[in-house]
Parts: structure tokens; sequence; C-alpha cells
């Protein structure tokens, strides 16, 4: 593992506590920088059709310079600034802990519920202590037939979980802290109330009918917004279901190509990024009861794997795989969102993305995490880049430890099979912290 020059980044390959801090200033002037277009791949995972020009081994400014020469995505500006400004802040991260639920075997999905810690390895579900990294459960294990888990959600006390095998699964905690299998989505019930009406079948290839609730190939991603959830499959379809009773309100064919990712804002509009391109923006409108087709957004290209929104949801970042994250604002004369820039720095696809009131975190197939901040007049700056993994960062999840604290646990798992907790502080040097 090397270390960053330029940013006093962390790097571990122990589960020994390795620290590091530094200031890092705005910078003045931002940097125009860029890369490779990185060609598209089909679906779900396009790491491997990346280009190893930006390799992540590079280790001084110069290196990193020359990589963001190499335009991605020319047409967008960059929001990326590198060099000193006047208002420093101070980044401090370590890497406190690294466990491997089971070795060799990919980490799909990480999730914070409360004190506990969700990650899902291949099919199992590991829940552990978030304080002590203690194992609480081992779930679905015996469920081998369902495939990889592909995303982890709450709602109403539950679990929802995705999995590869086209279903959803709700689970409880008990009192002992296991976790009870509930049902699965669509419910027995849901599907006896429609299955004897031929028009609820939907044709989903050659003489291959199902019910529209059902959803015909991996569900990839799930959201939670105003008691519903979301549900995005590579089968092209957004799903709404309602969580007091887990019924299926409406299906939509809502992309040309596999679903990757979905998130939902606080006024409960919706959006999708698929291997099309695109990035879809749902909303209900004025007067109606369903879900309906608002905006289409389209900068990227190739496959759009990661979707993040800030707090108030004014602000979509999304993530693909020509290895730039797109920074889209709304705008009064814009329908929904404007792209305002990009932010380039990772070598390959990018993966994942979590927004953490106001730091950026992207996980990318090039073994890092990257940590960003906006600054001033909507400029980012990258104030670390975590690594240690030893193959792509697939999903992340960060928690706070209080709400007054500016210390953040972010959290990673990688297809190498490790999950790492990284401890982030962010904050002006004269602050308490």
């Amino acid at each position: 593992m090397k270390v960053r020059s330029w940013l006093n980044t962390c790097s571990t390959s122990t589960c020994a506590t390795s620290t590091h801090y530094s200031s890092i200033p705005f910078p003045k002037n931002p940097s125009h920088s860029s890369e490779h277009l990185v060609s598209d791949s089909s679906s779900n995972y396009c790491g491997s059709a990346t280009s190893s020009s930006a390799s992540s081994s590079d280790t001084s400014y110069s290196s990193l310079h020359s990589n963001l020469s190499l335009q991605t995505l020319p047409s967008v500006p960059s929001l990326q600034k590198l060099f000193p400004d006047a208002v420093p802040f101070s980044v401090f991260h370590t890497s406190i802990t690294s466990v491997k639920p089971r070795p060799k075997h990919p980490i799909t999905c990480v999730a914070v519920q409360g004190n506990f810690l969700y990650a899902a390895s291949v099919n199992e579900i590991n829940v552990y202590d978030l304080e002590t990294s203690t194992l609480l459960d081992v779930y679905n294990s015996e469920k081998s037939s369902s495939g990889s888990v592909k995303s982890i959600t709450f709602c109403n006390g539950k679990i929802f979980t995705a999995h590869q095998d086209c279903k959803i699964r709700v689970w409880q905690m008990t009192m002992t802290k296991k976790h009870k299998f509930l049902t699965t989505l669509p419910t027995v019930n849901d599907r006896f109330r429609r299955f004897i009406l031929p028009k609820n079948y939907v044709k989903v290839r050659r003489h291959v009918k199902r019910l529209w609730i059902e959803h015909a190939d991996a569900v990839t991603g799930l959201a939670v917004s105003k008691g519903l959830i979301y549900s995005v499959s590579w089968d092209k379809t957004l799903k709404i279901w309602r969580a007091s009773d887990v019924r299926c309100l409406q299906s939509i064919k809502a992309h040309d190509d596999a679903i990757n990712a979905v998130t939902a804002s606080v006024d409960g509009t919706i959006y999708t990024g698929s291997a099309d391109r695109r990035i879809r923006v749902w909303a209900i409108p004025s007067g109606e009861k369903r879900y309906a087709l608002v905006a289409t957004l389209e900068k990227h290209k190739s496959a759009v794997n990661a979707l993040a929104l800030n707090a108030d949801g004014s602000v979509l970042f999304s993530g693909a795989c020509d290895r730039s994250i797109l920074v889209w604002e709304k705008e009064d004369s814009a329908n929904y969102m404007a792209v305002t820039g990009a932010l380039r720095g990772h070598g390959k696809a990018i993966l994942c993305l979590i927004n953490v009131s106001d730091l950026l975190i992207s996980g990318s197939a090039d073994q890092t995490v990257r940590i960003w901040q906006r600054g001033l007049e909507g400029k980012y700056c990258c104030l670390a880049v975590l690594e240690g993994h030893q193959k792509p960062v697939k999903s992340l999840t960060a928690a706070k430890e209080d709400e007054q604290s500016d210390v953040l646990s972010v959290i990673s798992g990688s297809l190498d099979g490790e999950i790492r907790t990284w401890k982030v502080s962010v904050s002006k040097p004269n602050s308490p912290s």
C-alpha cells in the first residue's frame, strides 16, 4: 500500500490502527481535469472494462495531474479543486477494523441501522455490533438458491433484502438479536389476488409470461420514502410497494436496459440509473395517484452504476463506468435537474456513492474510496483517498457517532471479501474536534 503524498491519505493492510492528519485547503482555480473514456458494459458491473492508464498506484501530484488530463466526458466541466485556498479544513482518518465474514467470498452489500452493521457475503447476511464489530447473527445462509444479496434497506422496523433470484425478502430482528423470516415479495396474498385475470400477466421473454408484480431478473436496488418501497431490477422495471401491507402498487417499464441503481428524495421523487446510460426521474404529477416519468438525464457515456442525493434532494450525484461522478442540481429553467460538472480522479468505474452531511463518498473498481467535500461556489475538494482493499469497492455505508460529533464511521465492502471501517473527521483546524 502506498501513501498519496498530495493528500496524506491512509493505507493499511492489517487490522491495526493507522492514522493520518492533514490540512486540505480549497483551491482558488478549478483544474480542468479529465480521463480516458471507458467503454460501456452490459448490466451490473463494468470494472473490468476500464483502461489501466489511470492506475490507483499513482503516488504523486504529477501523476494525478497527468491522469486527470486524459479526458472523460469532455463536454462536462470539472468541479474539482486541487490547489490551496483561504478556507482550510482538517482531515483525520484511520482504518480501525477489518472483517472478513467468509474468506474469498465477495462483500456485495453493506448497510447500517442503529447500532447494527449488515453485511452481505454472497447470499449470507452477517449482522455485527457497530461499535465492537462482534458478530451477532448470520441468516439466509441456508437459502443458497436466493443468489447474491444486492441491496439492504429498512422500513417500519423490518429489514428488506434484494436478491439475485428476482425476489425481495422481509425480515425482523427478534429480542435475542436473531433474524426471523417474515415473507417474500410479492406475497402469496398479492399473487392470489391477481393470478386469475389474464390482464395481470406480462410477457418477459418469448413464450414466458409472469405477473406484473413479479420481477423477472435480479433485484439490484431498494429505496424507501414516505412509507413506500421502490425496487429496481435487471428486468428494466421499477416497482412501487406499500410498506404497511407490502403490496405492489405499480410497475413501470423504466429503462431500455438493466437498472443498476435507485434513490429516493425526501419529497418522494425517484431517480433510477441504468446500463442504457440514462438517469430517469419519476414523480406523482399533481392530481394523480401514480408515478410517471418527468425527466430523462443524459450525459454519461456508459452504464450508470450508482446514485446518491444530498439531504434536501436538491443535488444528485451519479457514478458510471466512464469513471466520472456527475453533479446535477435543480434549476428553474431545467426539467428537475441539470448537470453542473464532474468529479474526476478514480481510475476505474464508479460502483457506489453515498452522501452524508456535506460529504460525498465514492467507491470504485480501482479499489479505493474517495471522500469529497463541497466548498466555495459549488466546487468540490477530494479530501482523502482511502486505500487498502485488494479488489473493487462494491458497497458503502456510513454512521455518525452522534449528531454533534464531527467523527464519521465510513464502512466499505469489497469484492476481496473484506469489510473495512474508517474513522473520518473533517473540521476547521481551530474547532474543538
